[in-house]
């Protein structure tokens, strides 16, 4: 579905609350109804989040993206699984703006182009990305690696002068509770373990207030109590953001998954529930094995 079309869905909506309120507020007497929309506002009228449709990447000759066309919703947690070389990583650029498609549509919401928009732009708009090794400042406290992630002014000036809110404690203790890293509080990072340095990064991420999550290979390299901990994390997070993990751990995967799409030469081969997808014979053929 294209965003046009949604945003003909929105009209309807809008007529029908329209006629709703005038009837119920206004005893059937004229009333009016409008949304102003202001430049770089997400509208997430219709449920979904993100929208690629007929998405094209070449690299010297090597169709990376081929026609891809997916959508995510709002508040859902959404599995990428395929093969290496399928597009997911090339998926993910495309979305964050790291690298521009050669045709197709890409949308945040069902008005923010995203192809209009520079990698610190979208960052911005609410799409945070984490890759598979983990980025904390190690010499720093976990406390302080967060404290930096604030969405705040990064200036020299205000730097300087910066001081902690009431507001923004309260942010910092709510993240530190979400990755469980309350008894870390004050550890040097590069002391954390593999998971631990996952998980401060994530809530580093979160100290931007993202509306949608890109996580490559979350739980590569994790200890099996590690990974389950880190499902719970996921699971915690879905509703409040919208998440995309791309990973290979079939178990995990279960774990979190309602929906799982398979990427293969850069077009979505299969999608539906784990069962479903894992049951696909083309699914089998390329990726799972038999």
């Amino acid at each position: 579905m294209t965003p046009d079309l949604l945003d003909q869905g929105a009209k309807r909506l809008q007529q029908h609350l329209q006629t709703k309120e005038q009837t119920q507020s206004s005893g059937g007497r004229g009333a009016s109804y409008s949304r102003i929309h202001h430049a770089g506002e997400l509208d997430v009228t219709h449920g979904r989040i993100l929208y690629m449709e007929d998405v094209n990447v070449s690299f010297d000759g090597f169709k990376a993206i081929n026609n891809l066309s997916l959508d995510i919703g709002l508040g859902e947690l959404r599995c990428i699984i395929g093969p290496n070389g399928a597009g997911k990583t090339t998926m993910m650029d495309i979305i964050t703006g790291k690298t521009k498609p050669q045709s197709g549509r890409v949308f945040f919401g069902s008005t923010i182009d995203l192809l209009s928009y520079s990698e610190p732009e979208i960052a911005k708009l609410g799409i945070g990305r984490k890759f598979q090794k983990p980025t904390v400042f190690e010499y720093l406290s976990v406390w302080e690696n967060l404290e930096l992630a604030l969405k705040t002014d990064k200036g020299v000036g205000a730097s300087i002068y910066f001081k902690l809110s009431a507001e923004q404690k309260n942010k910092l203790f709510e993240v530190i509770e979400t990755i469980q890293l309350q008894e870390d509080l004050n550890r040097q990072a590069g002391n954390l373990s593999h998971g631990q340095k996952q998980w401060l990064e994530i809530g580093m991420l979160l100290m931007q207030d993202p509306k949608l999550l890109l996580l490559d290979e979350p739980v590569a390299g994790m200890t099996d109590q590690e990974t389950e901990r880190t499902a719970e994390l996921f699971l915690s997070l879905k509703g409040k953001h919208s998440l995309m993990v791309v990973e290979h751990d079939m178990s995990f995967i279960k774990r979190i998954s309602d929906v799982v799409t398979v990427l293969c030469d850069g077009s979505v081969l299969a999608q539906g529930t784990l069962d479903q997808v894992q049951a696909d014979e083309r699914v089998i053929e390329v990726y799972l094995g038999r």
